[in-house]
């Protein structure tokens, strides 16, 4: 129980993260590209939209997943829910009275929120309890097929992009694949694999 309420903690810190990279307005990730497009289109919150996606792709790993456990999708649909409710909480509630001014200042902030964001799905993937529903879908993909993981996993990134500019060029709306969306492709894996590597427990047989 204590694993699984520290893996629900760093969930939420990865999505404090991922509000902390949309407030910074220098583009987001690949994934978040098309969440906030679609929520610039229809006038929704981002976390909603996120968890939206989120879910669809769950549905998805239930539909291929042929030794599923309802329970463990159980607890991803409460993760995934509660992960978009902080994104929304932390953007519109926290942080919309925060305005930023400098192009140097919104880099940072980029910056800090992929660390954070980074950090968080690090520690949930070394945890192990739970999954974030695109990676269990690319996985399962992959288990299914002569395919290798980042295949689809980058595969899901490239039509993400594609759909966030589709929306952002046909519909008027502000571009968000930017910047960030670059450094967040060469930068966010590396802090999530340093942060897989990082313990928090004891290694009592040294102590």
């Amino acid at each position: 129980m204590k694993q699984l309420l520290k893996s629900i903690i760093y969930y939420l810190v990865s999505a404090i993260g991922i509000s902390l990279t949309i407030k910074a307005n220098v583009g987001v990730s690949s994934f978040n590209s098309l969440n906030v497009s679609v929520a610039n289109l229809f006038s929704i919150q981002i976390g909603t939209v996120t968890t939206l996606l989120n879910v669809s792709f769950l549905l998805a790993c239930i539909i291929l997943d042929k030794e599923r456990k309802f329970s463990n999708y159980l607890l991803m649909l409460v993760a995934v829910m509660s992960f978009g409710e902080v994104i929304n909480v932390v953007y519109y509630h926290l942080f919309s009275q925060f305005t930023i001014n400098s192009y140097i200042v919104n880099l940072l902030v980029f910056l800090l929120g992929v660390f954070i964001a980074g950090f968080g799905t690090g520690q949930v993937l070394r945890l192990s309890l739970l999954k974030f529903p695109i990676e269990s879908f690319c996985q399962l993909l992959t288990e299914k097929t002569s395919h290798k993981f980042s295949t689809y996993r980058y595969g899901v990134d490239i039509v993400c992009v594609s759909l966030s500019l589709i929306l952002s060029l046909s519909f008027s709306l502000p571009v968000v694949v930017r910047e960030g969306t670059i450094i967040s492709l060469f930068l966010l894996s590396g802090v999530i694999n340093w942060s897989k590597n990082l313990s928090f427990t004891p290694n009592i047989a040294k102590i």
